[in-house]
């Protein structure tokens, strides 16, 4: 079972991530949705097509831009469709 934590919160657990480039995809019911703000960053991947963000809230702070999806990923991410990523100190064990 792998767990996202931030600032003290489990925001995420699922025994069913998908780990691409080091990072865990958990599912998005996997994920607590009162954790995610909605943000308007987005990148892009070469291979996997256009990120788009989430800001986290819990335990009573925010940490923005730290969650990442693709939302229509191109076909080689197909694998990470509905799946959210955390970075900016966010710990997956």
């Amino acid at each position: 079972m792998a767990e996202a934590w931030w600032n003290g919160t489990r925001i995420a657990h699922s025994d069913d991530t998908v780990i691409v480039e080091g990072n865990h995809y958990f599912p998005r019911t996997a994920v607590d949705p009162a954790a995610l703000l909605e943000s308007a960053t987005t990148s892009v991947c070469p291979w996997k097509g256009t990120a788009h963000y989430y800001s986290i809230e819990a335990g009573g702070s925010r940490n923005p831009d730290a969650a990442w999806y693709y939302p229509e990923p191109k076909e080689a991410a197909s694998q990470i469709k509905d799946r959210i990523a955390f970075w900016k100190g966010v710990e997956v064990r």
